[in-house]
């Protein structure tokens, strides 16, 4: 327990201090005295709801992912799901700002403008999630979501990393199956790596332009691969 000096009057030698928590304590105060004893009955109530907390939603009883056949109305695991994906916005917001895109703060003073970097921020980060999608073999990040979702006994219960993943993070290295086993990136490495392919245009003679292309390496080969992208002059 904290007690907090409050004030000091005209008396020097009288001081009169409060407790940041009263609720779980017996506060007695005389004209020259000042005890407290613990309150057992509040901590014990306390200490029973502890890391408890309720979850309620304003949607409709119609919106539900409860199986064919099951009661329909919106099952209390989809609602806790809901809830726990909002860990998702928080890391959209730091990939925004700080570790993949980095888009610095951009001061503007009119509300179209506003709006127009608002919806650049979240075109870019869609792009991002969804080139996360693809190249999830390649990452630490989890590339079989629906292994790691079947293994977790309730929506509270700490999400555990699927067998496919543990592998991955425990040899660093690309699934076997996947093809031939490439060094493990962050999503960040990858696209440094990624930054190195270039196009180099060639002059020959006076009016004679010519393209050419790096060669990807095989990390590389096998990302544009599975973004679906093939580099062209």
């Amino acid at each position: 327990m904290e007690l907090h000096y409050l004030a000091e009057g005209l008396f020097p030698r009288l001081r009169v201090y409060f407790l940041t928590s009263p609720k779980h304590f017996h506060i007695s105060i005389t004209d020259d005295t000042f005890s407290f004893a613990q309150n057992p009955l509040s901590i014990a109530a306390e200490a029973a709801l502890d890391g408890i907390y309720v979850i309620r939603t304003n949607l409709p009883a119609t919106q539900s992912d409860a199986p064919t056949g099951q009661a329909r109305g919106l099952t209390a695991h989809a609602t806790v799901r809901a809830y726990k994906s909002l860990s998702g916005v928080e890391h959209a917001f730091r990939s925004l700002k700080t570790v993949d895109l980095e888009l610095r703060p951009v001061f503007h003073w009119t509300a179209p403008r506003v709006r127009a970097h608002v919806l650049l921020c979240m075109l870019a980060y869609y792009l991002e999630w969804h080139m996360r999608q693809s190249l999830a073999p390649m990452l630490f990040d989890e590339p079989d979501p629906a292994a790691r979702d079947a293994q977790r006994t309730s929506p509270v219960a700490k999400a555990e990393p699927s067998p496919a993943a543990q592998r991955k993070a425990a040899r660093k290295r690309t699934d076997p199956a996947e093809g031939e086993p490439l060094p493990v990136h962050s999503f960040h490495t990858l696209l440094g790596d990624l930054a190195t392919l270039t196009r180099n245009v060639v002059r020959l003679g006076r009016d004679h332009l010519t393209t050419i292309l790096t060669t990807p390496t095989r990390t590389q080969h096998r990302a544009l691969d599975l973004l679906g992208v093939t580099p062209t002059a």
